[in-house]
């Protein structure tokens, strides 16, 4: 446990990918198996279930530490982070332990069994035998809201220096449905067969944010364009005479989307399809709203109205394993060929499409195409280079997204709350309104998009100018218009305003607008018609 507290505090106090890396090789060289299993794991999102609520964690703590609740509720949105409050206030240990990290997780698990009386004693007995660092991992352990600031490609790089192996067959390794209740880490990482899991996606080739006119590109005849589809990107696995479904997140998604169940009698065995999953328009033969598809999401059974009225689709774009033969290495344009004669002759009913190439022979007519992208209910073009091969992640070059410009409205902030981590200090996160008459209707938060020096500014206004608190947030002067951008817009019956937006962020503080000239309600329906 030691040494994986020392990996989580070298990563968590460095910006610099280098040591970043540097410190997850020195530690997947020295650690034992068991602890390696359990890093992978958690790196990669495959945290504990949380055995003990948060409640009664901050009541322990409290307790503890010798201080009335009220003053732990008050401390915790200043620090911004249940687990480095807790931490904070408890006294010093008295006691020491030297276990590893496989040992405390598997103490956190058996948890899950004991009553309240049992929990409290092991949780107590545990912050009595660590210091302060140890504690802050911990907790974060125990409250299921582990997360470290290292992207699963740098760990795959880690891996790779550590054991010596191919950094995109470790890449392919670790996707999947794996836990360490199911594999070892010999059978995960060094055993020479791993690669046969059936259900096992590929890593995800992903593409950077085109900045800027195309033109830098080169020849257009290099080049393959599509819609930038807005749905869900996802791999269809065709293997073993069975069907799976993974998302980009590696969620499996077979039984939410079991529409596609029906591709097994139409493709054959060894085929792994890459495209976006979308809620399609039966009638229109269009792709629905981003809002019907997330309706089907975070479901475990999807019921028979929601299938009739948002049946799902997949609009296929690249071919990558045919035969069970890994076709990556092929250049997009071989790929995207064997991709057309694969689904040629499918029925006209069958849940899946062929993304169509989009023609074009300069830039400038491919940016006329780009402005009817939201008629499409796409979210801007994609752009592939048509010798290029499938990726491992990102590798700026090859694959581009060239977005639509977002939609904006101009909108009034009425609340505050704090954020957390290196934020925990400013508040960050608002809840933004327009006017209606003489009301203001909140309709959306967004907690990014401005700078620290702004942050700063407007927290110290926040202080200043706080009309009552809820909790942790504050209703402040209705006096600040700020300028928010979004990608959609769809009809909501869960929001006040009747409307959902999709990624709001702050584009701008607008200093220059009085709330007067604010955007109404009636604005923000009318972007509703239009682009809904």
């Amino acid at each position: 446990m030691k040494r994986f507290v020392d990996l989580y505090t070298t990563i968590d106090q460095t910006t610099k990918t280098n040591r970043k890396v540097a410190a997850l090789a020195a530690y997947f060289s020295a650690a034992s198996d068991a602890d390696k299993l359990w890093t992978i794991a958690l790196f990669s999102g495959r945290r504990p279930r949380r055995a003990i609520t948060t409640t009664k964690l901050r009541e322990w703590a409290a307790e503890r530490a010798g201080i009335p609740l009220w003053l732990f509720e008050e401390s915790y949105p200043i620090v911004g982070d249940l687990a480095e409050t807790i931490a904070l206030v408890l006294p010093a240990p008295t006691a020491t332990q030297d276990d590893s990290l496989s040992d405390w997780i598997t103490r956190l698990r058996a948890l899950d069994n004991a009553s309240e009386e049992d929990r409290k004693i092991a949780v107590l007995d545990a912050w009595n035998r660590m210091v302060a660092t140890e504690r802050l991992v911990f907790n974060k352990l125990l409250t299921g809201g582990f997360r470290v600031g290292i992207s699963r490609k740098l760990m795959t790089r880690a891996l790779a220096q550590a054991t010596d192996k191919d950094e995109a067959e470790l890449a392919h390794r670790l996707m999947g449905d794996w836990t360490p209740d199911s594999i070892t880490y010999q059978a995960l990482i060094e055993a020479p067969d791993n690669s046969a899991g059936l259900s096992r996606p590929y890593p995800f080739c992903l593409a950077h944010a085109l900045e800027g006119d195309p033109d830098a590109l080169g020849p257009p005849g290099d080049w393959c364009a599509e819609w930038k589809w807005d749905g869900i990107r996802g791999q269809l696995i065709r293997r073993g005479g069975d069907h799976f479904v993974w998302s980009r997140g590696e969620d499996l998604m077979t039984d939410r989307f079991t529409e596609f169940s029906r591709l097994c009698d139409f493709l054959p065995d060894g085929v792994v399809i890459d495209g976006e999953v979308l809620a399609w328009d039966m009638n229109a033969d269009a792709p629905q709203p981003f809002n019907a598809l997330q309706k089907r999401l975070g479901r475990k059974t999807v019921p028979k109205k929601l299938l009739k009225d948002a049946p799902a689709l997949l609009m296929a774009y690249d071919l990558l394993e045919e035969d069970h033969a890994d076709l990556r290495d092929m250049p997009f344009a071989e790929r995207r060929k064997r991709l057309e004669t694969l689904l040629t002759g499918l029925p006209s009913d069958a849940p899946v499409r062929l993304a169509p190439l989009l023609p074009f022979d300069d830039w400038t007519k491919l940016a006329e195409i780009r402005i009817d992208a939201r008629d499409m209910r796409a979210e801007g073009l994609m752009l592939k280079r048509a010798d290029s091969p499938y990726h491992v992640g990102r590798k700026k070059g090859d694959w581009w997204k060239w977005k639509l410009d977002p939609l904006t409205i101009d909108a009034v902030m009425i609340y505050a709350q704090q954020g957390h981590g290196r934020r925990a200090n400013l508040f960050t996160d608002f809840t933004f309104a327009v006017r209606d008459g003489d009301d203001l209707v909140p309709f959306t938060k967004a907690y990014s998009g401005l700078t620290d020096a702004e942050f700063r500014k407007i927290t110290a206004w926040v202080r200043k100018n706080t009309l009552q608190r809820f909790g942790p947030v504050r209703q402040v002067t209705p006096e600040h218009v700020f300028e928010i951008a979004f990608e959609g817009i769809a009809a909501s019956t869960r929001h006040k305003s009747g409307v959902a937006l999709r990624f709001p962020r702050m584009a701008r503080w607008r200093h220059d607008k009085p709330v007067s000239e604010a955007n109404t309600l009636d604005d923000l329906k009318a972007m509703l018609a239009q682009y809904g």
